[in-house]
């Protein structure tokens, strides 16, 4: 059985990697691993520990119904979502990575440097990136 891993974010562009994630593992008859990455710090305090650990819980529920084999995991340690999703990728030798994209300014992707990007370049197998419907 091969696996799949998908970089899961709380936000359109999340819920579209999840939804394809899920129709290509069941395609392939694999195994989901479902990655959330926070670096931690300031900006990950009590109260946005609790918003996703109640997120992942949904994920969660939602693999349940569909039926798919699946792994939920929560990373806060620090590194990059980047870092951590290859790394798990790399760890399970996934046949595939799916990821979210959304728009961003040039200016934006210079700031704040670009997760996508550095998935694509990095990972050892294939990278589907799926785009959030337009509201």
């Amino acid at each position: 059985m091969g696996t799949v891993v998908v970089g899961y974010v709380m936000k359109p562009e999340g819920d579209a990697a999840l939804d394809r994630a899920v129709e290509e593992a069941r395609l392939r008859g694999s195994k989901l691993i479902v990655v959330n990455s926070h670096r931690g710090g300031d900006e990950f305090d009590g109260a946005a520990a609790r918003e996703a650990d109640k997120a992942m819980d949904k994920v969660n529920s939602v693999l349940q119904q569909a039926g798919v084999d699946h792994e939920v995991r929560q990373m806060v340690r620090g590194f990059e979502p980047a870092e951590d999703l290859v790394s798990i990728a790399e760890a399970n030798n996934a046949d595939l990575i799916v990821i979210g994209l959304r728009r961003r300014s040039p200016v934006g992707k210079l700031i704040l440097g670009s997760n996508a990007q550095r998935i694509l370049l990095d990972a050892h197998c294939p990278v589907l990136a799926v785009k959030a419907p337009e509201a």
